[in-house]
């Protein structure tokens, strides 16, 4: 929460006709909002309240809309201004009974979860050999080999990037490994889970289907540990082979809500600074870290600059978005609907809610230099890195 104190106050530093607001003059109000976040239990017990009242909150669900339902209510509560839901029509996909059932060289029953947006297999499912490969130059070297088995992707997460680099480049193959596999006549993929630790927990995660010219097969995350297992066996000659079964479907499109509400600019009210996270999540978790924790501590800073009473000279605007876990429609939907505004700042978190460190700026080197003094305002709690990278799904 506290790192959306420092873009809550861009609010009031960037520049007002021929004058700009020192970092110096935002001292005081940014310790004021810290030490008031530092105190404040408000943003932890919301968090828990909503995950454990309404669990998982898929796209197209009842619980994700109670939720939302709740949140509104609350933020009305708070005072906040122009309390509402914004209308989206959303991805609307069903997980069914899944399993991945090792046969040879033993019979074990894998550990493994579906990957979001995936198609089912046959009701009997599919039975076949595995290849195992290491990266896509690898199925694409040994494409001979791939007609009619289930491709395994045993891509390790790199543990020498940082966190958010290493995701980047090991998420590749659970975005596109269906699609690369079933160019080769692949029946199927599996991809090793997208995580840098494990204990037989796979990971599910959205998948696209990218080309229209080839069958889409389905797709699945296996644990690290079964992953590198059938990777032993595969290379000692042992030839594992496993039925896959999905009951995976897509439904028709369902109506969900962007969660909005703002503090209206005291000055200029018509420019917007957006602080969010979004509301959605998969349906074999609760939510709590992606992203409920990002969605509540951006309407806590804002709840605390109510009760503070610091009104911004722009409006800052808490958006929750929803669906960025299998669609993105959430995000789409509000740029859409607000396009005419003028935004002149925005953040998103959406990387688990742990010890700040700082930001990830998107912009010109400009606006890097410009916003890096910035940071200053939360050196008493060493979140100061202000270093360029991408923004977040629906930012």
């Amino acid at each position: 929460m506290l790192r959306y104190l420092l873009v809550a106050s861009l609010a009031a530093a960037l520049p007002l006709g021929a004058q700009a607001t020192t970092v110096d003059a935002l001292r005081d109000p940014a310790n004021r909002l810290i030490d008031a976040a530092l105190a404040d239990t408000t943003g932890y017990d919301r968090l828990a309240r909503l995950v454990d009242t309404f669990g998982p909150r898929p796209a197209g669900s009842a619980a994700l809309e109670q939720a939302i339902n709740w949140i509104l209510g609350e933020m009305k509560t708070d005072g906040l201004d122009n309390v509402r839901g914004e209308p989206v029509m959303v991805t609307n996909w069903s997980r069914g009974a899944e399993s991945v059932t090792l046969l040879e060289p033993r019979v074990s029953t894998l550990h493994m979860l579906g990957l979001g947006g995936s198609v089912a297999t046959p009701p009997e499912g599919i039975t076949a050999p595995v290849m195992v490969v290491k990266n896509f130059d690898d199925l694409n070297a040994r494409a001979a080999e791939a007609k009619g088995r289930i491709v395994l992707f045993d891509y390790p997460f790199p543990q020498d990037r940082p966190p958010f680099d290493a995701y980047r480049e090991a998420v590749q193959y659970r975005g596109g490994g269906a699609t690369a596999a079933a160019r080769v006549g692949a029946v199927a993929a599996l991809i090793r889970s997208v995580a840098s630790f494990s204990m037989q927990t796979p990971h599910t995660g959205g998948m696209r289907h990218t080309d229209t010219t080839v069958a889409r097969i389905p797709a699945a995350a296996l644990s690290v540990e079964d992953a590198e297992m059938i990777h032993r066996m595969y290379l000692r000659g042992d030839k594992p082979v496993v039925t896959l079964r999905m009951e995976a479907r897509t439904l028709p499109m369902a109506q969900s809500h962007n969660v909005v509400a703002e503090i209206r600019g005291s000055e200029l009210p018509d420019e917007v600074v957006v602080l969010g996270g979004h509301i959605d999540s998969w349906d074999v978790g609760q939510g709590a870290m992606d992203d409920g924790g990002g969605s509540v501590a951006a309407w806590e800073a804002v709840r605390l600059m109510k009760k503070l009473g610091l009104r911004p000279k722009r409006t800052v605007r808490v958006v929750l978005w929803t669906n960025e876990e299998h669609g993105g429609e959430g995000g789409r939907a509000y740029a859409a609907q607000h396009a005419s505004e003028k935004h002149v700042a925005a953040m998103e978190s959406d990387n688990g809610i742990f010890a700040p460190r700082g930001f990830r700026f998107t912009g010109s080197a400009a606006g890097l230099a410009a916003a890096r003094p910035l940071a200053a305002l939360l050196d008493r709690i060493g979140a100061t890195q202000m270093d360029p990278g991408e923004g977040e799904a629906d930012s």
